[in-house]
């Protein structure tokens, strides 16, 4: 036995640790100016009231399944920021700003951990580059929406986000439904990659709560997080390995486990995935399956969620990042920018007071 005690017993398989400056030293270097500031509470405060039934319009949340070139994504912004204003007295749109992704086995992980698509992993570079982008995105007047994966990232970005989105393979989390309870902005909980409901519901029973665990400061230094409770959750439907969960029985049947709850029957349906069926030319299906739904008077339904780029499709990272294809996705497929005007365009039209007494 003696052998062993001269042996390390600490970071093991810990090839090295690489200081990154605190969330402080960040917001300096970086900070939000008024004008983007007054666009994330703004963004937060009106979907709070999509929420609450105060406000009669839905949630558009819109963009591309990962954000891997900070160009296409400002040039897709602009075009939405545009579009946004077109339609803003019926939908309000949400740009989907995605940098974590989480993998089943092993892939690019975003934006954050891989900026270079390299396996360079220089992660200061991508928290820099993510949050230059949220700031110009919220310039144009946009909102943006992400999901937290890493429950540190939230500190560096956090101020610059109007919705949450806590995906399927985190829903059942405790790390995650704890980070819930301290976010800022309205959360939602997708069911979980086999259709569960159930896990989404407790994920917003437990963020609704206070709690306290381990987590960061502004300056970096390892804290208790003591949380005082999230109460803007809502569930985000995605469908599962059964199928699609978009359809009016399953939103009932989900409405109904809410209010057994006492949650507030609030949900938003996620068009892609499986819902989709992994076929980003089946969003539309379900997209217009669930505006007719809100369209007959359904206000359970808040909102939708779209993967939607400048181009159709989805393409490999390979070794050449040169030879990817500018403004197409390199993680999901998404549909393109054509499709997503006339998707958002039509569902404004069947959402207008004139459409609705029709």
């Amino acid at each position: 036995m003696a052998e062993y005690l001269d042996r390390p017993v600490s970071d093991l398989h810990v090839v090295d640790t690489i200081p990154l400056p605190t969330p402080t030293e960040f917001e300096a270097e970086l900070p939000i100016p008024a004008d983007v500031l007054e666009t994330v509470v703004r963004g937060r405060r009106e979907i709070e009231e999509i929420l609450s039934g105060r406000d009669d319009r839905m949630l558009f949340v819109a963009g591309p399944c990962s954000i891997h070139d900070e160009r296409s994504a400002m040039e897709y912004a602009r075009r939405l920021a545009a579009l946004a204003r077109e339609i803003e007295d019926r939908v309000l749109v949400v740009m989907r700003v995605y940098f974590e992704k989480p993998r089943t086995t092993v892939g690019w992980k975003g934006l954050i951990y891989d900026p270079d698509l390299d396996g360079s992993f220089n992660i200061d570079a991508g928290l820099r580059r993510a949050r230059r982008l949220l700031i110009e995105i919220g310039s144009l007047g946009l909102p943006a929406g992400t999901e937290f994966l890493d429950p540190i990232a939230p500190q560096y970005l956090a101020d610059l986000i109007s919705w949450v989105g806590i995906g399927a393979r985190t829903t059942e989390s405790q790390t995650h439904r704890q980070m819930a309870s301290g976010l800022s902005m309205p959360v939602g909980f997708k069911n979980s990659t086999d259709g569960n409901i159930e896990v989404a519901v407790n994920g917003l029973l437990s963020a609704r709560e206070p709690h306290a665990f381990l987590g960061i400061d502004r300056e970096g230094r390892t804290c208790t997080v003591q949380t005082s409770g999230n109460p803007f959750g809502h569930i985000v439907l995605r469908g599962g390995n059964d199928g699609p969960n978009f359809d009016a029985e399953s939103v009932r049947a989900t409405h109904d486990r809410l209010e057994a709850a006492g949650l507030q029957p609030t949900v938003l349906v996620d068009c892609s995935h499986a819902n989709s069926s992994k076929d980003h030319r089946r969003q539309s299906i379900a997209f217009r399956d669930v505006i007719a739904q809100r369209a007959a008077g359904n206000r359970g339904i808040i909102g939708l969620m779209l993967e939607s780029h400048l181009n159709e499709g989805n393409q490999s990272l390979g070794d050449d990042v040169s030879a990817l294809r500018y403004g197409v996705s390199i993680t999901d497929a998404c549909i393109g920018w054509d499709e997503t005007v006339e998707l958002l365009r039509e569902a404004a039209v069947a959402l207008s007071p004139v459409a609705a007494t029709a």
